[in-house]
């Protein structure tokens, strides 16, 4: 690593003319630190939310589903639109880690941390949704293939239910070793650095006896090809198993072949611009302004704006599948009276802003470079977002096949707390994970400060003069 030559014209990674201790100091700095009144305050407003959602989903198990503003044809609503929201925004930790890591960006190394931090916590969100759905959650288990002494009901293996439980518990378990691991080298300094006995019995219990030797390096480096190798596969085949859930069925608008790569675009789309929210917060908050720097901004913002493109294509694809088929559902529930001026035309019209005109400004570089900017686009990116599940779903089914059929959807006060729920719940983790784990990769950063840190890219410059 260290003897990899790098062009002087390129920007550096780390600025500020950091030194090894430098970095450390940095890192670890968070931690050590007592929080602020901002950390507090985020906290406790995150514990609200989380403390209201938790009791509208106990509301909802002692209720019933009846609870939520479902109808006989409705029968999917807020809830599902919730659940693949969430496992999409989960989606850019593995792509970040496993994805980039095989391609050898260096630049990842700032962002990857985070990321993989916010695809466990969104997986996690994400989990709930079908579990409270199936509305006895007491007998949740049936849907593992459980041994026959439980009694011989085994789970419908021809259930998108059923999919969507191993899709999601692979890509729970895969992203959470390749997140854990990954952090051993920071839990080892950390653990060096503890001041008190608690904290450094802490540490070294999840250090797992890490000494920095060349052969524990070795194995570490192994181990991460070997697991962004497993994880990488997972990218593309989570959230086309939760698309399957669609398009497998006989519904006008969902029964379409451009739904698998659809959604792995979509997700990533969504999943990137919840890591530039995130990141833009901890940059400040954290003081990390010398290491998440304006190049990663950019750099993240280029992936949002080519992702956002393949997600345009999807949508003139399907609109145009919608045409082509010669369907009069399929044309009734897109063109006429379908979803541009039908009567969710103001969720369409959302989608179409969010998803296709806001974000079409990141092609200007003055906008991409601003912070401002960035950040209230990367959140109308995640609110046109979940605009498109929810369009997917609603207006999709609210037509039925017969007109006798046809209603309409208005979410309870219970749907609108169990997502916020989700959102407090999201924002605890995330909350306390940024105070006892490092943010950022240390150990990865220092392996790349004598490659693209800002002093050494000086030098460079300095002898190709």
């Amino acid at each position: 690593m260290s003897g990899h030559y790098e062009a002087p014209i390129r920007e550096p990674l780390i600025i500020g003319h950091k030194t090894y201790h430098d970095i450390t100091e940095d890192i670890a700095r968070p931690i050590e630190e007592r929080a602020g009144k901002l950390w507090w305050v985020s906290l406790y407003a995150a514990l609200v939310l989380f403390i209201y959602g938790f009791g509208c989903i106990a509301y909802t198990i002692g209720t019933g589903i009846g609870a939520w503003g479902l109808n006989r044809t409705i029968n999917w609503g807020w809830d599902i639109t919730n659940f693949v929201w969430w496992v999409g925004i989960g989606h850019a930790g593995t792509l970040i880690s496993a994805v980039l890591l095989l391609f050898r960006q260096r630049w990842r190394m700032s962002v990857n941390r985070s990321a993989e931090a916010m695809t466990i916590f969104a997986v996690v969100q994400a989990a709930i949704f079908p579990v409270i759905h199936m509305g006895r959650v007491w007998v949740g288990y049936w849907v593992f293939p459980l041994p026959n002494q439980f009694g011989s009901l085994w789970g419908n293996f021809n259930s998108p239910l059923l999919w969507d439980v191993f899709a999601i518990s692979t890509y729970f378990s895969v992203s959470t070793v390749f997140w854990f691991m990954g952090l051993i080298p920071d839990f080892a300094m950390i653990r060096d650095r503890a001041k008190t006995p608690w904290t450094k019995k802490i540490y070294t219990f999840l250090a797992f006896g890490w000494g920095g030797k060349a052969k524990h390096w070795q194995r570490f480096e192994e181990l991460s090809l070997v697991l962004a190798g497993l994880a990488t596969p997972l990218v593309f085949s989570v959230h086309t198993t939760v698309s399957f859930d669609f398009a497998t069925s006989v519904i006008k608008g969902w029964h379409s072949t451009i739904y698998p790569p659809y959604f792995v675009a979509g997700a990533i789309f969504s999943g990137f611009a919840m890591v530039q929210t995130l990141l833009l917060i901890a940059r400040k908050v954290c003081h990390l302004e010398d290491y998440i720097t304006m190049y990663h901004i950019e750099i993240m913002n280029i992936v949002i704006i080519l992702t956002g493109g393949m997600v345009t294509v999807a949508y003139a694809t399907e609109y145009f599948i919608g045409w082509y088929s010669g369907s009069r559902f399929e044309d009734f529930t897109y063109l006429s009276p379908g979803a541009a001026v039908g009567p969710y035309w103001w969720a369409f019209w959302a989608l179409i802003t969010c998803n296709l005109i806001i974000p079409a400004f990141f092609w200007f570089k003055k906008v991409r470079t601003n912070i401002i900017a960035t950040f209230i686009i990367a959140l109308i990116i995640n609110i046109g977002m979940w605009f498109e599940r929810f369009d997917i779903i609603v207006i999709n089914l609210s037509r039925d096949y017969l007109p006798g059929s046809w209603t309409m959807f208005k979410p309870t006060i219970i749907d609108v707390g169990v997502y916020l729920g989700t959102i407090g719940f999201f924002s605890v983790l995330f909350l306390l994970y940024a105070r006892t784990f490092p943010v950022i990769a240390q150990a990865e950063l220092k392996s790349i400060l004598k490659i693209s840190g800002e002093t050494y890219k000086a030098k460079e410059g300095d002898e190709h003069h």
